[in-house]
Parts: structure tokens; C-alpha cells; sequence
């Protein structure tokens, strides 16, 4: 028997007909269609310039770019990662399946709290990967975390007094080759250690930019307050992902940087584009519209939490042998963070 709305006997009526019915929306699409392609362009150009601006600031030291402002794209990002994952991913994947929801309601969706699970497993799946990623270079570098950093021994021996002559020369020289050679593996096993959890955290934010995207290109009377968060919500994730990207040591003229951020700044305007092509049709309150995009934003949300926590905030603020030890340089990182999280939180009241 159908659910009729009509003709409800609370006492008697199935939970999940309910609450399946009120979350049910036909497709909210209003016109304003200039408006919506403007939204295209606009998103594309200011959240790919703002995700590009760390990784310039930090390639190119001609344009001068004040370390604070730096540092200030690079921490307020990481706060914004973190924000990302609790406010605009977790807290929407448990309304698209959480055991309140018409999916987490119905079939086997409500045999088990699958919301959190897809979330520890997606987490749990990051660890693993970093970890056997980091156990991978350390083995085959010959490296363990005992040992101290070889661009610290470079230092060091870069200190020690120099001979000018006979064989103290060719004692140097092999010193500096050795030497060369340390920080060459340490640089390249920093490269695959960071560009692995770069990449983690990209997969991650781009899975959450294609659903928004896609609602975007369909939302209804809420579009107009929808399109400027938008930008922003766009552009802090952008700067985050960017901020990530500047530290990483990538090869003199390498192109991949370039094609990260291009890609990031990419995937939102075509969803939005998507979205306007299935205008009509596409229903972002259906019960499969919900299945997909809950599961993907869980996955993200475990991805981000992970990455937000771990590989951000502990190894930059925890970990990390190289920090400075500058109280006020800290203090500003540690405010930028919060701002970070702070606003982006913020904009959850939004979108």
C-alpha cells in the first residue's frame, strides 16, 4: 500500500513513509539562468586564483610575497580543512543516511548506523595508506624515525670547518657529494610522503565540490543566498588545498602543482554546468540523490577528518622537528587556524 498524506493514522503509520514524504522535493529550478552560468565563471576564477596564490607566494620569491601573509594562507586552510570535514561533510551525510533520515529509515539502511561506519572506514582505509606510504620510503631509504633528519646532518656538516688543501680537499668533496646526496633523498622522500596525503585530501574536497556544484545548478528560491556563499565556501577550500601544495617540495619546473590546482578549480564549475543540463530533471531530495551523495560525503568526511587533524594540524603543530620556536610567529598560526575554522563554520549556517 502507498503512503497516503492525506489520510495518516499516527499510531499506525511507518516512520520511514513519513519521513520520507517531508524530505521528498520535486526539482526546485526557478529559472534566473544568466545567473546561474555567471556562477560558472565567477567560481572558476576566484576560488583558482585564491588556490593558486600559496603555490605562486612560495615558487616564486621575485614577487615578494611577506611571510605572514603566507603563513597566514597556509594555517587559516588548514583550519578550514578541519571545518570542512565536521560542519559541510559529516553533519550532511548523517541528514542524506544517519538513522533519522528517510534512507537511514528504510531497507537495510536501518539495520545498522552505516553513516559512521562508511566514515571510520573511510578514515581507517587513509591511515593506511599513509602509513604504508611513509613505512614504504623509510625502508627504501634506508630511513627510521630514530635516525636523525639527514638535511639536519647536511647542516651540520655544512658547519664544520673547512680545509683548504691537500687531502682535507678531497675529504670535502666527498663530504659535499655525500652530503648532496642526503638531502636529495630526504627531499624526495618528503615529496612522496606529502604528495600522497595531498592528493588524499584533494580526492576528498573534490567529492564534496561535485555534489555542491550539482545543487547549485538546480537549487530553487535559496540560489540567490546560495551563489556568494558559494564563492567563498569555494575559495577557502581552495586556499587550504593550495596552502598544502606550497609545502610540498616539488622538482624545479615541475607542472604537477599547476595541474592540482587547475583541477580543483575545475571540478566546481563543471558541476555546475552538469547541474544546469539536467535541470529539469535532477532531484537533489530524492532517495537515490541521498544514497549517492550521503556515501560520498561520509567518505570525504573520514578522508578530511584524518587529513585535517593528522596531517595538518598534529605534524605542523606536534611533530614537526623543524617548527619555529618563535612565540609570536605561532601565535599568529595558531589564530589563523581558528579563523579558519571559524568562518567556515560559519558559512554552514548557509550551505
Amino acid at each position: 500500500m502507498s503512503f497516503d498524506p492525506h489520510n495518516v493514522d499516527l499510531d499506525a503509520a511507518d516512520a520511514a513513509d513519513i519521513i520520507c514524504y517531508l524530505n521528498a522535493s520535486e526539482n526546485d529550478y526557478d529559472g534566473r539562468l544568466g545567473a546561474r552560468i555567471s556562477a560558472i565563471f565567477v567560481i572558476l576564477i576566484v576560488s583558482t586564483a585564491v588556490t593558486f596564490f600559496p603555490v605562486i607566494a612560495k615558487r616564486i620569491p621575485r614577487l615578494h610575497v611577506p611571510l605572514y601573509v603566507y603563513l597566514f594562507a597556509r594555517y587559516f586552510g588548514a583550519g578550514v580543512i578541519v571545518a570542512t570535514a565536521f560542519i559541510h561533510l559529516l553533519d550532511p551525510a548523517y541528514g542524506e543516511i544517519g538513522s533519522d533520515s528517510c534512507v537511514g529509515k528504510t531497507g537495510h539502511w536501518g539495520d545498522y548506523a552505516w553513516c559512521p561506519a562508511i566514515v571510520l572506514a573511510s578514515l581507517i582505509a587513509i591511515f593506511l595508506l599513509d602509513f604504508g606510504a611513509e613505512r614504504y620510503v623509510e625502508v627504501k631509504y634506508g630511513i627510521c624515525r630514530e635516525d636523525p633528519e639527514p638535511i639536519m646532518t647536511t647542516t651540520a656538516r655544512n658547519e664544520l670547518p673547512t680545509a683548504a688543501e691537500g687531502s682535507h680537499d678531497v675529504k670535502n668533496k666527498e663530504a659535499e657529494l655525500e652530503s648532496q646526496s642526503d638531502n636529495e633523498s630526504w627531499i624526495e622522500r618528503s615529496f612522496k610522503q606529502q604528495i600522497a596525503a595531498l592528493l588524499i585530501l584533494e580526492f576528498g574536497v573534490i567529492f564534496h565540490s561535485v555534489i555542491i556544484g550539482l545543487n547549485l545548478g538546480v537549487t530553487g528560491e535559496e540560489f540567490s543566498t546560495l551563489y556568494p556563499v558559494l564563492v567563498f565556501h569555494q575559495s577557502f577550500e581552495g586556499l587550504g588545498i593550495g596552502a598544502r601544495m606550497s609545502a610540498i617540495p616539488f622538482r624545479k619546473g615541475s607542472w604537477l602543482p599547476w595541474i592540482l590546482c587547475s583541477l580543483y578549480g575545475l571540478t566546481t564549475p563543471i558541476s555546475i554546468a552538469i547541474g544546469l543540463a539536467v535541470r529539469t530533471t535532477y532531484n537533489s531530495g530524492s532517495f537515490t540523490a541521498n544514497v549517492v551523495s550521503g556515501v560520498l560525503d561520509a567518505i570525504s568526511a573520514g578522508i578530511l577528518i584524518y587529513t585535517g587533524l593528522v596531517e595538518l594540524l598534529a605534524r605542523d603543530f606536534l611533530f614537526d622537528p623543524h617548527r619555529t620556536k618563535d612565540n609570536k610567529r605561532l601565535t599568529f598560526m595558531v589564530i589563523s587556524m581558528l579563523w579558519g575554522a571559524g568562518l567556515m563554520a560559519l558559512l554552514g549556517k548557509w550551505a
